[in-house]
């Protein structure tokens, strides 16, 4: 556990309309620092050393809050009250149907036009760690119930920040969290992640539509889905897929094994590995553990000269995103009551990235 006096804060700015934004940065013994603003409880930078000790950013992010709100990548916020896509954005529950926020075609994404990462959060310290609180009312983008949400953020000595999710509702409501962090282990100006290693815990992915909408569910044997063995990013990206023609690289979900064992309604989490990749130039590792059932893989396909940190612009494959939570769309699936809270149950989730560093070559 960290101390208190490793938790500080200062002002970042403000919104168009006034609001007063500020940046959290939690540090650790050994230097690494995390900021985190209560915009959209935003992961905004996370300085770790290399293997010569240099420290570096290894998150994309943006200059001021204004940038955040702005922009339609999703730089490090905290994903709500849907993360991912539901199809035609709409589904039912207990004989009612509910039509949501659509912005992304016919389709909503990452919690529509105004989710969680675009929200301001009320903050507090925990015992050196970082809570953040949200209220959602009823009706927010289409979705049913009032939503309570508090996030708690925490680094600690040996390079784990830990994510630890909780949420009540007033009324049965599907809820999917997560966070969207960027990450560049050769620092978020360096060179594209073509050259990191990879590896994921699952032997199944899903395979989307034109609309990266889940169709199928594959198995990753003998195709450019298999991270079971560690393997660079850039020849799999090569690699004849349609998949990949589709996404325009890896924009999938994993399923991650152990699946049946982990989600919404498992009253202990059980936190297990489950994604590890590795930057040969820097030497920084990143380690994903999580709760969840389902990793969303992404490969910042998406990104075209967008603007970013002290006047980089991001290119394609900039950045990678290990996204834990449920699964895309399942709130359209038979296993619907797996996201489906309901009063009285709490949603929880904890999702950890610890950052090291190997050693030699």
């Amino acid at each position: 556990m960290i101390s208190i006096a490793q938790l500080s804060s200062e002002p970042w700015g403000a919104l168009q309309g006034g609001d007063r934004v500020r940046l959290y940065t939690l540090r650790n013994a050994h230097g690494m620092k995390v900021a985190i603003s209560d915009l959209g409880a935003t992961l905004v930078s996370w300085h770790a050393p290399d293997r010569a000790g240099r420290l570096g950013d290894i998150l994309l992010g943006h200059d001021t809050p204004d940038e955040y709100v702005a922009a339609t990548t999703y730089m490090g916020g905290l994903v709500g009250r849907w993360a991912n896509r539901i199809a035609d954005a709409r589904f039912s529950l207990d004989g009612i149907e509910y039509t949501l926020d659509r912005n992304e075609g016919p389709n909503l994404l990452h919690g529509g036009t105004v989710g969680f990462h675009r929200q301001l959060w009320d903050v507090s310290e925990d015992n050196g760690a970082l809570l953040m609180r949200l209220e959602s009312p009823e009706g927010d983008a289409g979705f049913p119930g009032h939503v309570s949400v508090q996030v708690r953020y925490s680094l600690d000595d040996d390079g784990t920040l830990t994510i630890d999710y909780e949420a009540i509702t007033d009324a049965p409501t599907p809820l999917n969290l997560t966070s969207h962090p960027y990450f560049n282990l050769t620092g978020h100006a360096g060179t594209d992640i073509r050259g990191h290693m990879l590896s994921i815990d699952a032997d199944r992915f899903f395979e989307v539509d034109a609309a990266l909408i889940p169709c199928n569910l594959a198995e990753v044997a003998g195709n450019a889905f298999d991270f079971r063995q560690s393997a660079p990013i850039g020849a799999r990206l090569d690699w004849p897929h349609a998949q990949l023609a589709v996404a325009g690289g890896f924009d999938h979900c994993y399923v991650l094994r152990d699946a049946e064992n982990a989600g919404v309604g498992q009253s202990t989490p059980q936190l297990r590995e489950v994604a590890r990749t590795y930057d040969p130039s820097s030497g920084r590792e990143l380690t994903v553990s999580t709760d969840q059932r389902g990793l969303q893989f992404y490969s910042g396909n998406a990104l075209n000269g967008n603007a970013g940190r002290g006047g980089v612009r991001y290119q394609r494959y900039a950045g990678l995103c290990l996204e834990a939570a449920g699964f895309p769309n399942e709130v359209n699936m038979p296993e619907q009551e797996q996201v489906i809270v309901r009063p009285g149950n709490t949603y929880r989730q904890i999702t950890a990235y610890r950052v090291d560093v190997r050693k030699g070559v």
